[in-house]
């Protein structure tokens, strides 16, 4: 196999990953005036997220990164064409950031009220443009003959786009409502349950109308087989949690995740960014790469830090397993840094 596709499938595995586990915590942070009715709910809610958030962006730090690094046309492409709806998407996630260190800072409801919001904000624009954004690099955008981006912004705001932001939007809002009723107890695992049931709903209708749509447009034969893999993981996950199996429930919105990316990466290959002007002018795998020297120098080092990478979140994830409650959050207004460590040295 080629250096140029082993690094397309290891990008597409790292934006897999990053919206498998980013997923949940856009949608925790959407649900948080939903679910949480007070402060105390709102603080447990986001403490089931507190000691992994951070964590989960280095995928698309990552995946931003090899990008940059095997596929320079690619990256500059992309980040100029869509330089206004991923500065958007920048800004959210670090308001998003901000507020979750700022909020627990000063006991006015006022103030955490505020910064609730650009929790809430700061989740569903990233949630939304995301699936836009991939939208319409599967589909195509118009790319001339020097490779630049010649639409506007309004050109990426195309229904079949719109439809995908739909997508990714309510499949991390069931992804983070079926999280939130495996990390808690009491009321809030019971509402989280009964909304993640209400959620499944909408995601089966919104994600089976992209997938199609985007398969009798532009899919191929072997993608049919993730689209009903997608399609049944989300059945499943609508099982799994009418029946209180959250542990199934969120391992099936997880897969459903994986089929969808796995979908579009498909679909995507051998193009990296395709040209809907001329399919000469297409950016593929081989003419937007970098050299096979870079890309056997940087193969290197994915085969000796990925591991490590992945042993540390693991042992995060494993360290904050159990599952929190009203009983675990302290009287005192704390940041969610210092009630993670709170529920850590329970």
């Amino acid at each position: 196999m080629e250096l140029t596709t082993v690094w397309f499938l290891l990008i597409a595995l790292l934006w897999t990953g990053y919206f498998f586990l980013e997923g949940f915590d856009f949608g925790v942070g959407m649900l948080l005036p939903v679910l949480g009715r007070d402060d105390t709910e709102r603080r447990v809610l986001i403490n089931t997220i507190g000691p992994v958030w951070d964590g989960n962006e280095v995928w698309l730090l990552v995946a931003g990164g090899a990008t940059f690094a095997a596929f320079p046309e690619w990256y500059a492409t992309l980040f100029s064409g869509f330089y206004l709806p991923l500065l958007l998407i920048l800004v959210a996630l670090i308001v998003r950031g901000v507020a979750f260190e700022y909020r627990g800072k000063r006991p006015s409801a006022g103030w955490k009220r505020g910064w609730d919001w650009c929790i809430v904000v700061g989740s569903f624009v990233p949630a939304l443009l995301w699936g836009v954004a991939f939208a319409n690099i599967v589909r195509g955008v118009p790319i001339d003959a020097d490779a630049e981006y010649t639409g506007t912004f309004f050109t990426l705001l195309n229904p079949h786009a719109l439809l995908g932001g739909a997508a990714t939007l309510t499949l991390f809002l069931l992804h983070g409502a079926v999280f939130l009723a495996l990390k808690t107890r009491g009321d809030i695992r019971e509402r989280a349950n009964a909304l993640a049931g209400r959620i499944a709903v909408v995601a089966i209708v919104v994600g089976a109308s992209f997938l199609l749509w985007t398969q009798f447009a532009i899919g191929k034969a072997v993608t049919w087989a993730t689209v009903f893999g997608a399609a049944a993981a989300l059945l499943a996950a609508a099982v799994a949690n009418r029946r209180g199996r959250e542990g199934w429930a969120f391992l099936a919105t997880g897969a459903a995740i994986v089929f969808v990316v796995a979908s579009l990466f498909t679909m995507l290959f051998p193009d990296v960014m395709p040209s809907s002007t001329a399919d000469a002018y297409s950016l593929t795998t081989t003419n937007a790469s970098s050299t096979p020297y870079t890309l056997m120098i940087m193969t290197w080092v994915a085969v000796i830090f990925t591991p490590i990478v992945l042993l540390y979140q693991s042992w995060t994830y494993w360290v904050f397993r159990k599952r929190i409650g009203m009983r675990d959050i302290p009287a005192a207004p704390v940041s969610p840094a210092v009630g993670s460590a709170l529920i850590r040295d329970r």
